[in-house]
């Protein structure tokens, strides 16, 4: 007889960890405990020799389908003489942590319960078990035990308890076990007339009251059939819904909502659904029915029924199927295809409280469907897309954070607090960076409310106490101003390309030098400009600019950024100066000649027109130029709606040249100058407007345009190879979300013989650059 001391680390609470332990080291007729740990999950076992062997080979081969095992080590012991094997009461141990499972979409079983008219779950809406389920957005603390999560309310009634407390049943010791007599309860909310004003005060919040109702399900189907718009309380936040096939009700949704173009997700009912709409490859399918269960964007079928005003202007929908048994049971009854929207009014985070969706929601919605299970941490859903047959992150949250990325080395304990747009934080403990869910843009007081409450709860989750923080060298960023404010921390400001460059370094494992291709919208650049198109030879602590786009005036700063065509005008005011007026092209009958003459006033004058370098304002001004768009109601809309109408067959592509001038490789101790590579883009407009003038078609120009972006970037990286040596070459900003150019310009670097990298555990876009911002940090204060 011998006893092993075992001890378990990875996602192993919330996954039916100790259940499977319980029922392993029963077959192999061992005695002993198991339980959760603050620090993991601890066994002690005794038996026979070859029962132990047997019994830890088979913790990590037959382990739990949502366990991770990121460490197991055991040590061996005299025996003590246990008599039999039980769950022990969990441990708390000071400074100790584990990972923290994401929320599970439903499992197959529980599926079949609530459609199973026997079941004594039937149609109930939060059924779940040890493999699905609530996780994060219920925890308070670790260890996961009912008492620390927003379940603690409700008491399990005798059935719930039995199912609890049997090891051999599937509900063994899950937390959010519950059912229709115990468990959390739908209600619906109504007024008689929709508040037309998101309500400023709590006397108009009032006009909602509960609605007594037998089937509240059955109201909320009736409800969107008729056209309405119903705020859904889901796993992570408040869902705004609509029939997905009415024009109408997603053009009113629009108007409400203040979202004039960005595409909505859709939810329908199962992957059936999903290939009537759209294409969907077996990686595509198997993402959606993984049990992440994220938005995929997929490419449209042609004549289909979803509304136009869904995903207007675009070749792609973001679909999901239901993930929770409420989504299941109103997608499966109503047989409709929803638009599944964020409950928020743009830019602002999601609701997730009852009172606060009606505030917020309350001029939006027509019926909202409550629950009383508290959301603890509020969770978007997470977007994603299937590249080279691999997923790409989009939008990072519900069911991928908080899991961590591994680092391929021990970081000191880092707070980077992100940039300013599509913010998330990022926090380093030993080899793991736990990047937050997505937050949002830091432009207002609610999403910095959401930015403090999530970090609170990671660190406090993940036992972190920063003493370093990195942060954005913008100095107008929220989340700058944050990291500036606090006490008794090492500063450190990072910057923005770099930061992009390195996070795709550190989730790919590469550590030696790369040909860093930054491109995107805009990044304060340490010569004062804003960057953009940016080539960076990167190591984790240093960059050199080994080359950019050429200097263009952003004329009205962020008002170029909002009108595309100020930057067209920019090109061709640079270009051609007062010739400008006598170019033969549609774009200046469209442009107002009084605000060209004040724009031109700007540029000559310096007055707010900053110089930049990006990529991203080079695509907006391409797509102003030829008529595709010429005012953005969201983010990248001119680029997006470029690349959905360019000509993919199309081989040829326009000229572009190099020229050189002094810039800098950046250390934290000096700044070197340097001969840097400089893209004259000048060019490239120049043979756009020869094409305008020939009449050629939009489509042929915008793919002659992704063709040459594409070239540019292979050129100038075989250009770094030969002067540095390097053959790495990483990708990331922004501009690497346009698939047109990703498919174009991977084979083209693979082809040359270079190793492409990208990021896809976090975004490409600026969503990732917390990563890159912590990894520098981390590198820069190592010995």
């Amino acid at each position: 007889m011998k006893r092993f001391k075992i001890l378990v680390k990875g996602v192993v609470q919330g996954v039916g960890f100790r259940p499977f332990i319980y029922q392993l080291a029963h077959k192999h007729h061992l005695k002993g405990w198991v339980l959760n740990s603050s620090e993991g999950v601890k066994i002690e076992v005794e038996g026979k020799n070859a029962d132990l062997q047997s019994f830890i080979k088979n913790i990590k081969l037959k382990a739990p389908p949502r366990a991770s095992i990121e460490h197991l080590s055991f040590e061996k012991l005299s025996p003590v003489g246990f008599e039999t094997f039980e769950i022990k009461k969990s441990q708390e141990e000071k400074g100790k942590f584990i990972l923290v499972s994401p929320d599970i979409a439903t499992c197959k079983l529980c599926f079949k319960e609530i459609f199973d008219p026997k079941d004594r779950r039937y149609r109930y809406p939060f059924t779940n078990c040890t493999n699905c389920g609530p996780r994060f957005t219920i925890i308070e603390d670790i260890p996961y035990d009912r008492p620390k999560t927003t379940m603690k309310k409700f008491k399990m009634c005798p059935d719930c308890e039995r199912e609890y407390h049997d090891p051999m049943n599937r509900r063994f010791h899950a937390q959010p076990n519950a059912c229709p007599v115990c468990g959390p309860q739908l209600e619906i909310w109504s007024q008689g007339a929709r508040v037309k004003d998101q309500p400023k005060n709590e006397k108009e919040t009032e006009k909602w009251q509960p609605e007594v109702t037998p089937d509240p399900i059955s109201s909320v189907i009736n409800a969107l059939k008729q056209g309405k718009i119903v705020a859904i309380k889901g796993l992570g936040g408040f869902h705004l819904a609509c029939d997905a096939t009415n024009n109408e009700s997603v053009k009113t949704m629009r108007e409400r909502k203040r979202r004039p173009g960005k595409p909505f997700a859709i939810m329908v009912k199962d992957i059936e659904a999903v290939k009537s709409i759209c294409e969907v490859s077996l990686e595509e399918e198997k993402l959606l029915s993984s049990p992440h269960a994220p938005i995929v964007l997929l490419k449209k079928k042609p004549n289909i029924p979803i509304a136009e005003e869904v995903a207007p202007n675009n070749n792609y929908l973001g679909v999901m199927i239901p993930y929770t048994p409420l989504h299941h049971i109103i997608l499966k009854e109503s047989n409709l295809m929803l638009v599944m929207t964020s409950g928020n009014i743009s830019e602002e985070p999601i609701a997730a409280e009852n009172e606060e969706a009606i505030r917020r929601l309350g001029h939006i919605a027509d019926l909202f469907l409550m629950h009383n299970r508290d959301i603890y941490s509020r969770y978007d859903d997470p977007v994603l897309r299937v590249f080279k047959k691999e997923p790409m992150m989009i939008r990072r949250a519900r069911s991928y954070a908080p899991y961590p990325i591994h680092l391929d080395f021990n970081a000191k304990e880092i707070l980077a607090v992100g940039p300013e747009e599509k913010n998330t934080f990022c926090l380093t403990k030993e080899s793991y960076a736990f990047v937050s869910q997505h937050i949002g843009d830091m432009e207002n007081e609610e999403t910095m409310e959401h930015f403090l409450n999530t970090l609170e709860l990671y660190k406090k989750l993940f036992r972190v106490n920063p003493k370093i923080v990195a942060y954005d060298l913008h100095p107008e960023y929220l989340s700058t101003k944050y990291a500036l404010s606090l006490k008794d921390v090492e500063l450190i400001g990072i910057q923005h390309h770099h930061a992009h460059i390195v996070s795709a370094m550190a989730e790919n494992n590469v550590s030696e030098p790369v040909i860093g291709i930054s491109f995107d919208g805009t990044g304060y650049g340490t010569d004062g400009t804003i960057w953009g198109g940016e080539i960076l030879i990167s190591t984790f602590k240093n960059f050199e600019r080994f080359g950019h786009l050429r200097y263009l005036p952003l004329p009205g700063g962020s008002a170029a950024i909002k009108k595309p065509y100020r930057m067209a005008f920019s090109y061709l005011y640079s270009i051609f100066g007062k010739e400008w007026e006598n170019l033969q092209i549609d774009f200046l009958k469209r442009i107002n000649l009084k605000e060209a003459e004040i724009i031109s006033q700007q540029i000559d004058k310096k007055l707010n027109s900053p110089l930049t370098s990006s990529c991203g304002r080079l695509f907006d001004a391409v797509s102003s130029l030829i008529g595709v768009r010429d005012v953005v109601f969201y983010d990248a809309q001119a680029a997006i709606e470029l690349e959905m109408i360019a000509d993919e067959k199309t081989k040829e592509r326009y000229e572009y040249g190099t020229i050189s001038h002094h810039s800098s490789l950046m250390t934290q101790e000096r700044i070197l100058e340097n001969q840097a590579v400089v893209i004259d883009t000048f060019p490239i407009i120049k043979g756009i407007i020869d094409d305008l003038r020939k009449g050629r078609s939009k489509e042929v120009i915008a793919g002659k345009f992704h063709n040459t972006v594409a070239q540019m970037i292979v050129e100038i990286s075989e250009k770094a190879r030969k002067e540095k040596g390097i053959s790495t070459v990483a990708l990331s900003g922004g501009v690497f979300q346009n698939f047109l150019l990703l498919k174009k310009v991977f084979p083209l670097l693979e082809k040359k013989g270079f190793k492409v990298i990208t990021n896809r555990q976090v975004p490409v876009n600026d969503g990732g650059i917390s990563l890159g911002q912590a990894v520098i940090a981390s590198a820069i204060t190592s010995n």
